[in-house]
Order: structure tokens, then sequence, then C-alpha cells
């Protein structure tokens, strides 16, 4: 296991993914009360595995209002790019009273470059940007930052929820019992091992802790140069630019 500073070890490294989907029957978003779901994927190096993984108030913390915290949850985990594509179009159902109704395809709003690491017995989820270069309107009404550390903790299924928040008990992970076992009978667990994250249904909460990861945890993540060309969302993920709207990617501005 690779080690930084500041006793900080690295669990997983990989490509972050940054996407939205509008509401139905919205061609156009112009903010974010356009917006129906919000998106992370995860794709870590070295594994054959792509993490959608859905951010309730459609928005992440923002690190600069430190302690700031967010729900989501893993809504389906990939062993192939294409399938996670292919779930992330537009898609068209029936109603009774509305007819056919389209659900819009997904844009992307950037990608870079994390890291899951140990500190302090907290599992932090750390990423820079690579695109867009100037983070725009879409990424700050996201709370997209440039760069970003949040503390990663995972719910425990067995534990209830209050009234008309979380998921359903249906719903929730089933956990093998080695990943249940870290619980301990709490409410919360950090991220680590990872592998917490391989499984549908498993609930999260991030809580914002800076926007100067190496001031914080001594770490450099040497995010690379991309343009167009060269932008692995659309390379690694398939996102074909025909299908999938890549202005607020490279420009920063709602589409």
């Amino acid at each position: 296991m690779a080690q930084h500073q500041h006793q900080t070890d690295i669990l997983e490294q990989g490509n972050i993914y940054f996407l939205y989907r509008p509401k139905v029957e919205q061609k156009e978003v112009n903010n974010l009360d356009d917006v129906q779901r919000f998106y992370l994927v995860l794709e870590p190096h070295g594994k054959q595995s792509y993490r959608l993984i859905v951010m309730g108030q459609k928005q992440l913390p923002d690190v600069e209002k430190k302690q700031t915290q967010a729900w989501g949850f893993v809504e389906s985990v990939k062993d192939n790019a294409p399938e996670l594509e292919k779930s992330l179009r537009a898609k068209t159902y029936s109603t009774k009273t509305r007819g056919d109704r389209e659900q819009p395809t997904t844009r992307s709003a950037g990608e870079g470059v994390y890291e899951l690491v140990n500190h302090n017995q907290h599992t932090h989820l750390v990423y820079a940007l690579e695109l867009p270069e100037n983070p725009g309107e879409a990424q700050q009404d996201l709370h997209i930052a440039p760069e970003a550390s949040y503390v990663l903790s995972i719910k425990n299924p067995a534990k209830g929820s209050p009234a008309n928040t979380g998921l359903s008990q249906k719903q929730k992970a089933d956990f093998p019992e080695k990943l249940q076992n870290q619980f301990r009978d709490r409410r919360f667990a950090a991220a680590n091992p990872p592998e917490f994250l391989d499984y549908t249904g498993a609930e999260l909460i991030l809580t914002g802790a800076s926007d100067d990861i190496s001031q914080e945890l001594g770490i450099e993540l040497n995010p690379q140069q991309e343009t167009e060309a060269t932008a692995e969302i659309l390379n690694n993920l398939r996102m074909r630019k025909t299908r999938h709207p890549i202005k607020p990617l490279l420009e920063g501005d709602w589409a």
C-alpha cells in the first residue's frame, strides 16, 4: 500500500467523472432547477469497474463551507463502459395521462483524477479536475471545485433512516458479512475497504473537508492537461459528443 505524508495511505486511485441529466422534456438546462439527477462515476485503476453514484441533493458539498454534507447512493456498478453509457442515454416511456415522455440524455460536466485515502481513521475522497480547464457556471452550481477533499462514510443498511429519507430497505445494499461487520453496530463506517462502493444500493455521506488537498493531506494528484481529443470521459466511457452534449465539459456552461 502506497503512503503519502501526514500518515495518509492510498486505498484506491482512478478517474472521476461528473454528469447530470436534465428533467423530463427539458431539452436545455439553464440552472440547477432544470436538473433531474447529478452523478459521479468512479473508474478505479486496476479493475474493470464503473460505479455510478447519484447525489441526492444534485450537488456536491460546498468545500468552501466546511462540514457541509450531501447524501448519495450507488445506483449501479458496471463491468464495461458501453453498458454504463447505454444506461445514460435518452429514454422514452409512456404515461396514461401525457402519452410518450422523454428523459433527456446525460451531459458531461467534468472529469479528473481521484484517490480514496485513509487518514486519521477516516476515508477521504479527493479529486482534481482535468476538464473543464476553466470551470464555469455549471461547475459552480454543482459545487464541482477545481480540487476537493471529502470525508466519505458508508451508511449501515441494518440501521433505519428518518422518515422519508434514504433508500427503502429493499433498495439498500446487501453487503457480505466481512463488510457488514465493519460497522460494529454503528450507523456509519469509513469507506475502507473501497469495496463498499461495489454494491448497488450502498448509501454514503460526503462531508466537505477542504479545497486544498495538498495543505490538508499532503497529497499531490497531478492531473493531466486534457483536450477534447484526449478527454477520458469521451474515450473511456464512450460518451459520444453527438449523443451526450459536451459544452459543460469543455466550456463550463450549462447545456
